[in-house]
């Protein structure tokens, strides 16, 4: 296998073009890089076998499961990739027994070749990357929804549709509309989530977090499962070890079904690029459920627990059986703080507030409205998307603190660290920060700004409403082509465009949807606003 790699799957990439060498920035090495390419090459095969047979629920599960596998910052362990490529072709070979060994072979079912996109011309190879990578953070949280027991035959049929086409040789205005389509499609596959969140776990309400942790074995559960969340707060129930939540975790303390155990105490940490140093010497065991995980530090290795897709080599993985007796037992030994400690946010504070969903908002849409007529509330701000290591996250903390005190601040995702802990003050009873969730969460601010649009009688791009979004990984991808399907334009996305978007496909976002990149906080206010601050 190659000792050499090629990913440009996120915003980190190096040079801002590509991790070519022997490992890449995310800390995977050229061999897991090809095994991922491989596996993704082996559900493309799946996928084009499934056109012209009958498939299964396993069938389905596998196709998100192998998707949401690739995922930047997922599966980091070798082994448990080559047993879910072996996984992909068994259930391809129980699908169309012999295929394999025809002697016609028609080579169209055949694991797909990742080379032939990554060498294609630069255009194809830009919006094949788009689908790809969309679907993938797509199946994510489609995942989610799945094992909450919640499915959507649409969705589920065109992830096999979207490989499909990955190994088609169609031209830019045969793929365009499969690009957008992925945006429709994720919309559908958002609504669905939130529908599963919701029903499973109740409807988020406003909630303050304490930063603070208290003396007492403790448990910091980290990712983006509320069901794995769940799982756990049941299994450590009476037993004297408090939980605590890190990164996309947050939100789990709105939800009524969370909340009302009293033994979920607060959140530990910031974003996930953080974690090497927050978890460095932490007397308490680490649960990782969702893509959050980087290269694990010895100083915490004895720590660290994984479940789902999540892997990395020789730490504990907690199967599909969902015990977590393994990770009770670390919590018991290690005893966790002497003392209640006393921990902050970047920005110097001891709180953060969540819970603004859709429900939330608009059940104070009359006094939104209200605010906006009588100016009280000049412009909205969804400040929001992935967080990342890279120099010039900071403009997302500066652009918050410089809004203008007319003005509201609504944001999602892991981004939110950034500026969380901030108390900007309240607009009459509206707090000026909203965190209204997680990334799919992005489905609430969707609901939020169709509901204000059709409110004042405008359009969404009319309303007084800017996007300005952060992103890293895959899931941030899927998020901005729904975005764009629903013809939102004006985004300022940063804090770098990503490298597989070609010079041509960016012309045509530009000319169709005004996406530009971040300047300064001072000149994007400037021109959103119309004025100098």
């Amino acid at each position: 296998m190659s000792d050499k790699m090629f990913c440009f799957q996120c915003e980190q990439t190096a040079g801002c073009s590509g991790c070519t060498g022997k490992s890449g920035v995310c800390g995977k090495s050229a061999v897991n890089a090809r095994l991922q390419d491989e596996l993704t090459g082996a559900l493309i095969g799946l996928a084009r076998v499934c056109a012209a047979n009958p498939k299964t629920d396993r069938t389905d599960r596998l196709i998100l499961e192998g998707l949401f596998t690739t995922v930047t910052n997922v599966n980091f362990n070798d082994d448990t990739l080559l047993d879910m490529i072996k996984r992909v072709r068994e259930e391809k070979a129980s699908i169309v027994p012999g295929c394999a060994g025809c002697m016609a072979r028609c080579g169209n079912t055949d694991d797909y070749e990742m080379s032939f996109i990554w060498e294609a011309q630069e255009d194809i190879r830009s919006l094949k990357s788009l689908i790809l990578f969309g679907i993938r953070g797509m199946a994510a949280y489609a995942y989610h929804a799945l094992v909450l027991g919640y499915t959507n035959k649409r969705v589920n049929e065109f992830f096999y549709k979207a490989l499909y086409v990955l190994a088609e040789d169609w031209s830019m205005e045969d793929l365009l509309p499969v690009v957008m389509e992925v945006g429709e499609m994720n919309l559908e596959c958002m609504e669905l989530l939130d529908l599963a969140n919701t029903q499973t776990f109740g409807t988020p309400v406003p909630t303050e977090v304490s930063m603070t942790v208290e003396k007492g074995p403790f448990i910091v559960i980290t990712g983006h499962d509320l069901l794995d969340l769940k799982l756990l707060l049941e299994q450590t129930e009476g037993k004297g070890i408090h939980i605590y939540t890190h990164g996309e975790m947050l939100p789990a303390h709105a939800y009524p079904e969370l909340k009302k155990y009293p033994h979920l105490k607060g959140n530990f940490g910031t974003a996930w690029q953080n974690q090497q140093k927050e978890f460095a010497n932490l007397p308490a065991p680490i649960l990782y459920t969702t893509n959050c995980l980087m290269p694990v530090k010895e100083s915490y290795a004895d720590r660290v627990f994984t479940t789902e897709v999540v892997s990395y080599p020789e730490m504990v993985h907690i199967g599909k059986e969902k015990d977590f007796s393994a990770v009770i037992e670390k919590a018991l030994e290690l005893g966790g703080f002497k003392e209640n400690r006393e921990f902050t946010g970047i920005n110097g504070g001891k709180t953060l507030l969540t819970g603004f969903g859709h429900e939330t908002v608009l059940g104070a849409a009359d006094q939104v409205v209200e605010a906006v007529k009588s100016g009280a509330i000049r412009h909205f701000f969804l400040v929001g998307g992935c967080d990342g290591a890279r120099p010039g996250r900071s403009y997302y903390t500066d652009f918050v603190k410089l809004a203008p005190k007319d003005t509201v601040i609504l944001t999602l995702a892991c981004g939110k660290y950034r500026f969380n802990d901030l108390d900007l003050g309240t607009i009459g009873a509206l707090p000026r920060l909203m965190d209204m969730g997680q990334c799919n969460d992005a489905y609430s601010a969707i609901k939020v700004a169709i509901a204000l649009a059709e409110a004042f009688e405008c359009s969404v791009n009319e309303l007084p409403l800017s996007m300005i979004l952060s992103w890293y990984e895959q899931k941030a991808v899927c998020i901005l082509l729904t975005l764009l399907h629903l013809g939102i334009q004006n985004i300022k996305l940063g804090p770098t465009l990503p490298a597989f978007v070609s010079k041509n496909v960016l012309e045509l976002l530009v000319d169709h949807y005004k996406i530009a990149p971040i300047k300064t906080p001072e000149e994007d206010l400037k021109e959103i606003l119309g004025e100098a601050l």
